[in-house]
């Protein structure tokens, strides 16, 4: 009996044996006979090849992806090229460093003289004009150069006076006397040693020549020969050109690399080959609201020319000048201009994976230079970055984008909520047209039918229009001043509410809101410069000034 039990084991086991190996024999056929579609690193999915092989960034043997089979998932928004890919497509990388950016910033501007340096010369005596010894505009004269004669019997009278003291006795009401004729005189224009040299001739001079009190340029001149003058008239103007100014306009994008102190190269059409360098001295804390614009002023150093012949300054007024500032950063991390794209106005680089795979990735730029772009954050240091066939990869990451879900769609008003808002919307519509066509009559006739359909619409939407009820109680004005300062509060809660719904529902698309910049210049009680309110599918007709300016203003869209 054992006998036979140790048989049937054997002979089990023996079956079990043959069985199992048969199996087995089968996979590896049918796994022999699958055809392998690539291989794939487990650990960075993006990392494929044609042949088995190591992963290229960690080492890790390939693993085997068969025909039905998906692989490891990889990051959707990468874009895989493959070496022959990159290699097509021209990639070029380069690795995110620190560097010192440069700017070089080109302005134009006007060459300017420095008002503050300029001297305007007055009659400081009742008299005629007898000679001109500069009598055109632009003339270089020196300080103490006559530029006028002046005959003045003010003068002579308190002069001749003076000169009769002069041979009176000395006492003490004639020194007196004497010292106020002197104080007088000199206002007058004369000098103390002239006056001396006068009185020591015992001659009274016919005439007091003007003079200069600076060097410069004569900007102007309003006097001629013969000319009869009053004490105070001004006669010439002569302005300091030995310095200028350069002014010029500042962008305020580029404001933050122009510092007080940075140098300007200055060059200009009048003086070819010339480069003239200054620091800058000032710069306007105020800008153009226009341009977005600072003006900044550098200070030039202008003396006279040497050419025979030409007596003035190598500068000339109001002339056309350009500059060029230079400045740069401290080493900072920075990455090439061209590296960067803008997709939907955002900031995005392409980074490099390895293997020819690139990730999208957006950053936070700083300032821009010449050639680079600050980095503020979403890059490290190292990383390496597409600079060349960013463009294509950008346009395969679009393609590779799943589909966009469905959009939600757009809410509707319950018909007796839209009802309800177009009725109280007609009726303040009506209102402002009534204000536009300056009828305070039909205002008040319309104010009083106000309050059925703020009711409704009160009962309609509850606490949303729970602000408009106590502004639709307006107050029975009979002037037209008042009734727009009662309308504006409730003109402007109504387009508040008209904007809400209008984004809720297209079908108040017929509902419009415009707005007037001017409105409290008309309308001193409002709180705002600005006034918005509705019309219903009619011309822009203003409330806030009516015929004077009846279609001043602009639509409001939600």
């Amino acid at each position: 009996m054992k006998k036979f039990l140790i048989l049937i084991l054997i002979a089990a086991a023996a079956f079990s044996g043959w069985w199992f190996g048969r199996r087995d024999q089968s996979h590896e056929h049918a796994a022999s006979t699958r055809r392998v579609l690539f291989y794939q690193s487990a650990m960075h999915p993006w990392v494929k090849s044609d042949k088995p092989g190591r992963c290229t960034i960690c080492g890790m043997e390939l693993s085997p992806v068969y025909e039905g089979e998906s692989g490891y998932d990889a990051d959707t928004k990468l874009v895989s090229l493959g070496k022959q890919g990159v290699t097509v497509t021209g990639i070029e990388t380069v690795p995110v460093v620190k560097k010192i950016i440069r700017r070089t910033i080109r302005v134009a501007g006007m060459v300017d003289d420095d008002d503050s340096t300029h001297r305007r010369i007055s009659a400081t005596a009742e008299g005629r004009i007898e000679k001109l010894f500069v009598n055109f505009v632009g003339a270089e004269v020196e300080a103490g150069q006559p530029l006028a004669s002046l005959y003045s019997p003010v003068l002579r009278t308190k002069l001749a006076e003076y000169q009769s003291f002069a041979t009176q006795p000395a006492s003490r009401d004639r020194d007196q006397l004497m010292a106020g004729i002197r104080e007088r005189l000199l206002r007058y224009g004369m000098s103390g040693p002239e006056l001396d040299a006068a009185t020591a001739r015992g001659q009274v001079p016919s005439e007091l020549k003007i003079l200069t009190p600076i060097t410069g340029t004569v900007v102007a001149r309003n006097v001629y020969e013969g000319q009869y003058v009053k004490e105070g008239d001004m006669l010439f103007e002569v302005g300091d050109f030995s310095k200028m100014w350069f002014v010029f306009d500042v962008y305020e994008r580029d404001l933050p690399w122009v510092r007080m102190g940075a140098e300007v190269e200055i060059s200009t059409p009048a003086l070819p080959g010339r480069v003239m360098r200054a620091p800058i001295t000032f710069i306007d804390p105020n800008l153009t609201p226009a341009t977005r614009s600072a003006k900044v002023r550098v200070v030039l150093d202008n003396p006279l020319t040497n050419e025979p012949g030409k007596h003035r300054h190598e500068l000339l007024h109001k002339l056309y000048a350009e500059g060029r500032i230079t400045a740069e950063t401290a080493p900072t991390l920075t990455v090439p201009r061209n590296a960067v794209l803008w997709p939907a106005g955002r900031p995005l680089v392409y980074v490099e994976k390895g293997a020819g795979v690139y990730e999208p990735r957006e950053v936070q730029v700083g300032v821009a230079g010449d050639e680079l772009w600050e980095i503020a954050g979403g890059l490290s240091e190292n990383d390496r970055v597409v600079t060349a066939g960013n463009l294509l990869l950008d346009g395969q990451s679009q393609i590779n984008r799943p589909p966009d879900p469905p959009s939600t769609p757009r809410l509707t008003l319950a018909e007796p909520q839209k009802k309800a808002a177009l009725d109280f919307f007609a009726t303040v519509s009506s209102l402002g047209e009534a204000l536009a066509a300056d009828k305070p009559a039909e205002f008040r006739a319309i104010a009083k039918t106000l309050a059925t359909p703020a009711a409704a619409l009160a009962t309609q939407f509850g606490a949303r229009a729970a602000k408009l009820a106590p502004l639709a109680k307006l107050p029975d004005a009979a002037d037209i001043k008042a009734q727009r300062a009662a309308f504006y509060p409730l003109s402007e809660a109504a387009a508040d509410f008209a904007l809400d719904l209008r984004r809720e529902d297209d079908g108040l698309d017929t509902v419009k809101i415009f707005a007037c910049d001017m409105a409290k210049a008309n309308v001193p009680s409002a709180p705002k410069e600005r006034g918005r309110w509705i019309q219903i599918g009619s011309k822009l007709k203003n409330p806030w000034w009516g015929a004077e300016m009846l279609g001043c203003g602009a639509e409001v869209r939600p």
